[in-house]
This record gives C-alpha cells, structure tokens and sequence, in this order.
C-alpha cells in the first residue's frame, strides 16, 4: 500500500493511494474532492468509476459538487434561513431563494489542510479545516476534520469529526457520483440498488421537503429487494417527475439496518456496499448533468452518475420527526461512511 502526491493547481495538490490490490483513490486538497477511483471489474480490468474533470481546473467552479465534501450543510435548507434556540439565523442564498450543500463558503470549495497517514490495514489522507463563526452565516467557530482511508479489504471509509464552540447545525457528506460500468461506458440506468428504507421524504416543487414522509411500499421508490435506477427515471410517479425523472431523495434507514445500501453493475460486475450510522441519505441520479462537460474517460450526460449522500436531514430545522442536525456547543460530531467494493 502507498500514497503518491503532486502539485496539480496554485495551491491545490493531489494525493493517490493505493491498496495492494490495485485499487487506486485520488483526492485534491480543494474541496476535499476525490477525483479519480480505479477499481477492477470481474475480469479485472481496472478502470475509474467516478465522475470528474478531465481539467482540473474546472473543481474551481464544480457546480456538480463532483466528488467533493459537502458542509457545514449537506442539501437545501429552505429560505436560506433557520432557528436555533430562539435565534434566526440568515444564510447564503445559492439556489434562487434557497440555500443548497454550504453556500458560496461551502467545504467543497476551501483549501484544506492535510496529513497523511499509513497503517497495518491502511493508508489515508486526513483533511482538517477551521470555518469562522458568521461563515455563510452559520454560527459558532467550527473546527473540522474529514480522513479518508482505503483498506486492504477494498474499503473507502470516510470518518467526519467537528466541534464548535456555539451552538450550530451541522450534517456533512461526500458528494462523489458513482458509475460502476467503469470508464463511463454507460449510464447509471442498468444499476441495481438495494436500500434498507421503509419511507422517503417528499419534496415540493422547488424541491423542499413538505415535511411529509411517504411509504416506498409499491412505488418506484421500493428498493427494499433491490431494482433498476431505469425504474425510476422512467415512473410516472410525480415525485420522481419532478426533480427531473428520476431521484433526488433523502431514504430514511430502518434502524435495525447493518448494511444500509448495495449496488450490482451487472456487466462489469462491480458491486458497492454502504454501510453508515448516518440516519438516511439522498440519492442523486444526475438528473440534472449538462451535457458536454468533458470528464476523465468522455462527456457529460444526464443520468451519467448516481450520488449517496448519507447525511441527517435539513427538513428537521422546520419540521419534527426528522433526523436531527444540531450541533450543541462542547459536543463532537462523529460519523462514518464505508464503501466496500467487490466482483461477483
């Protein structure tokens, strides 16, 4: 196992590692943005399965969010406003009157600080960032560290730790768009997705939870026994009409869940395993992907990638019975995401 770095833009510097399996994981110091992951297929090819620039110039911009860390806020928070403990709070307004994953300060576009590290079992990159208190209009100086480490068991773990010393809303994620045809040979429609999740949260038309939950139960949202992502970008179902065909979600987890979500690319055989203690996430299916963007391996295109955002949920700032996403002075947030990669 081993970690190579290079200087790739101004500040911005790039680190690869490698597992003794061949696996390979690349991460830009902007954004905390992997940008690059080399897995083998069934007959071991190794090829990338993430969405990324070719350019790496273009992560300056990344209106996609390609593979970067979203925060201190993963997804919308409606108005651009919240309440917390009796104070209001205003923050950047990034998505017409709403405020989406951070704002214009969000972590997916800071230089981050970085160390990296090898074990028995692994070798990582662990990224730390100081964001002041009034940042984007967020309260409380929040001191936070993000470390990525590939195993020998062909596992991306994600480990996110962060304290504030003001009472604050935190829910942070990785915003990588999966594709595990490899090289972009096709879209994410043929993926099969399985997902431990009884109910979904419904969205308006601007896509903001209505502070409804919906059962998945005979719906195209049904991923309890595994179905195509084609599935939903083909429903008439109106929730899946309108973020553009296909999904863009936050799945609540069943509690008594070991293994959260598994996506089969039957061709390639690739398939991925998550496993969090993150309540839920979203799914992304790339709905809306420009096309003609040149990424590494071709172009852009709708449906191209599909994102697992697991995350709490920034419907519970103005509605109850949601996962929680306060954050209260003198406490740590501590979570976990795993990735594990195999063939069958």
């Amino acid at each position: 196992m081993h970690i190579t770095s290079e200087q790739v833009v101004n500040k911005w510097k790039q680190y690869t590692l490698t597992n003794d399996h061949g696996m390979e994981v690349s991460i830009l110091n902007f954004g905390g943005i992997i940008t690059k992951f080399i897995a083998p297929d069934k007959h071991g090819n190794k090829e990338n399965i993430v969405l990324g620039y070719e350019n790496l110039e273009e992560y300056a911009e990344n209106p996609n969010y390609f593979g970067a860390v979203i925060g201190r806020v993963a997804g919308r928070i409606a108005n651009a406003s919240f309440e917390l403990n009796g104070t209001s709070y205003e923050l950047d307004t990034n998505e017409g009157k709403h405020h989406l994953h951070g704002g214009e300060h969000g972590f997916s576009h800071v230089v981050w600080h970085t160390e990296t590290f090898s074990t028995d079992g692994a070798v990582g990159v662990k990224l730390t960032h100081e964001s002041p208190d009034g940042e984007g209009g967020y309260p409380g100086n929040l001191r936070v560290t993000v470390t990525y480490s590939l195993t020998n068991a062909n596992e991306l773990v994600i480990d996110y730790e962060a304290d504030s010393d003001q009472s604050t809303v935190l829910t942070m994620t990785n915003h990588s768009y999966f594709n595990l045809s490899g090289n972009l040979k096709e879209t994410i429609a043929g993926h099969d997705v399985q997902i431990a999740s009884k109910e979904i949260v419904e969205l308006d038309k601007e896509l903001i939870p209505t502070g409804r939950k919906l059962e998945v139960g005979e719906t195209s949202f049904d991923f309890r026994n595994g179905r195509a992502l084609q599935d939903g970008i083909v429903s008439e179902h109106p929730q899946n009409q309108l973020v553009g065909n296909g999904y863009d979600h936050y799945f609540i987890f069943q509690e008594d869940a070991s293994e959260q979500v598994k996506v089969t690319e039957l061709i390639s055989g690739r398939t991925m395993e998550i496993a969090t203690d993150q309540p839920g996430m979203v799914m992304y299916t790339g709905n809306g992907l420009d096309e003609g963007l040149q990424l590494v391996g071709g172009s852009s295109q709708k449906h191209l990638g599909v994102c697992f955002e697991t995350q709490g949920s920034p419907a519970s700032l103005e509605h109850k019975g949601f996962p929680d996403i306060r954050l209260e002075a003198g406490e740590t947030y501590k979570k976990k995401t795993t990735f594990r990669f195999d063939v069958e």
